[in-house]
């Protein structure tokens, strides 16, 4: 069942696991968008592992990087409204600090976007089946707001299991995947030669891998042209938020 609150064209970037650099790609999805003149949200419901900056102030990364991407025109409480301190997923970190979690109110967080930009990347936590309330998943999130995904992997050994797991999960889900990128997260001459993952997803996963982003990659014209030629307006659709 749906209401009528339809929300701008976006993708929801989910990755196989933490740490394999969702905030990096949805960064640079970003900057490749907004260098071609879309104006660009981006929106990450929840953020958990805060950091201390030099002078004791409590800030979250993630959040940084995603409202400098975007030019930081917005919010960064739009951007990410609730950030919570422990490094864990959320239900497990607001259990710690006593705080609820609102599912309903993160959908709402993604609708209050509508008009104010072209295309909302929508970031997760974790994995797909990451925890995100006391009963709700990523997926859950992901399959209310009806976005494409953008599945986030690791360039080497082991990600094509993973990739793959991922994906007949959220088809499982009735989820669509618009596509794959890897990242590199660690230096080449360290990583297995891995140069083949690509194809072997694309091919059994019937899923595009729309790039491969190496390691160290600085400037943002040097990492588009590693995202091969994806186009990303064509990957979203406008979509309705589901009511639940």
């Amino acid at each position: 069942m749906t209401d009528n609150t339809r929300l701008t064209k976006g993708l929801f970037v989910t990755a196989t696991d933490t740490g394999v650099g969702k905030t990096y790609l949805t960064a640079l999805v970003a900057r490749c968008l907004t260098q071609d003149d879309v104006r660009v949200g981006a929106y990450k419901p929840v953020c958990t592992g805060a950091e201390i900056s030099p002078e004791g102030s409590v800030y979250w990364a993630d959040v940084k990087t995603l409202v400098e991407a975007i030019g930081g025109d917005f919010d960064p409480m739009r951007v990410c409204p609730q950030r919570l301190r422990a490094p864990l997923a959320p239900p497990m970190a607001a259990r710690l600090e006593r705080v609820p979690l609102d599912f309903a109110g993160m959908r709402e967080g993604a609708v209050w976007w509508q008009g104010r930009v072209d295309v909302l990347l929508v970031e997760g936590v974790g994995g797909l089946l990451c925890p995100l309330t006391e009963d709700k998943t990523i997926a859950d999130l992901a399959g209310a707001l009806g976005y494409p995904l953008l599945v986030v992997a690791r360039a080497g050994l082991g990600t094509i299991n993973h990739t793959l797991l991922t994906v007949e999960a959220a088809r499982q889900r009735g989820l669509q995947v618009a596509g794959v990128i890897l990242n590199d997260t660690e230096p080449l001459e360290r990583a297995p030669r891995t140069g083949e993952n690509a194809a072997e997803i694309a091919r059994r996963a019937n899923v595009p891998v729309l790039g491969v982003v190496r390691y160290g990659s600085q400037h943002a014209e040097h990492e588009k042209g590693q995202l091969g030629a994806a186009d990303w307006m064509k990957l979203m659709g406008a979509r309705e938020v589901a009511q639940q």
